[in-house]
C-alpha cells in the first residue's frame, strides 16, 4: 500500500489539527475491520445509532468510552472455553476494537445491550453560537458611516 505525506498541506494551516488527524488515521488502517459487524444508522436530522452484533458477550466484557472525538467499543471475553467441547464453533468469541471518529458536538446519549445487539445512541447538540438565528428588522433612522467619522474627529479636536 502506497504511504502518503500530507504534512506540506498543513504547513500553512492555522486550526486544521483534527482534519489531519482524521486523514492519518485513514491512512494509516490498512485493512477495514469487519468484526464484529455493525451498522450506522440515522433519522435524518441530529440522531444517530451505532448497532454492533456482539452475540455471545455480556455487559461486563464490553466497554465503551470516548475520546478525543473517537468513541471506541472493546469486548474482552473472559475466559474462552477449550475449542476441544465443540463440535462446531461458529459463533465468534474473540476480543475486539473498534473506533468510530465523531464529529464536533457529537454527544453520547446513552448505549442498550439487547438480545447480542449492542445499541449506542448519539446526538449532534449544537451550542446556541451555531445555531441559526433570526435577526429583528428595526425601523431607526440609518445613519451614514461619514456622519459618525466626523463626530469621532470633532470629539478628538475638542480633546486635544
Amino acid at each position: 500500500m502506497p504511504t502518503y505525506d500530507l504534512s506540506p498541506m498543513f504547513r500553512y494551516s492555522v486550526g486544521f489539527d483534527r482534519m489531519q488527524q482524521l486523514m492519518d488515521a485513514a491512512l494509516s488502517r490498512s485493512e477495514a475491520t469487519t468484526y464484529p459487524p455493525y451498522n450506522i444508522e440515522t433519522d435524518g436530522e441530529n440522531s444517530y445509532r451505532v448497532s454492533l452484533a456482539v452475540a455471545g458477550f455480556n455487559k461486563k466484557e464490553l466497554d465503551i468510552f470516548v475520546e478525543n472525538e473517537t468513541l471506541t467499543v472493546t469486548g474482552s471475553k473472559a475466559g474462552i472455553d477449550d475449542a476441544d467441547n465443540y463440535l462446531h464453533h461458529g459463533i465468534a468469541g474473540r476480543n475486539f476494537k473498534l473506533q468510530f471518529n465523531l464529529a464536533e458536538h457529537i454527544k453520547i446519549i446513552g448505549a442498550n445491550l439487547e438480545n447480542g445487539v449492542l445499541s449506542i445512541d448519539l446526538e449532534r447538540e449544537l451550542p446556541d453560537a451555531l445555531k441559526p438565528r433570526q435577526i429583528k428588522i428595526g425601523s431607526n433612522p440609518v445613519k451614514s458611516f461619514a456622519e459618525k467619522a466626523k463626530k469621532m474627529i470633532s470629539v478628538e479636536q475638542e480633546a486635544a
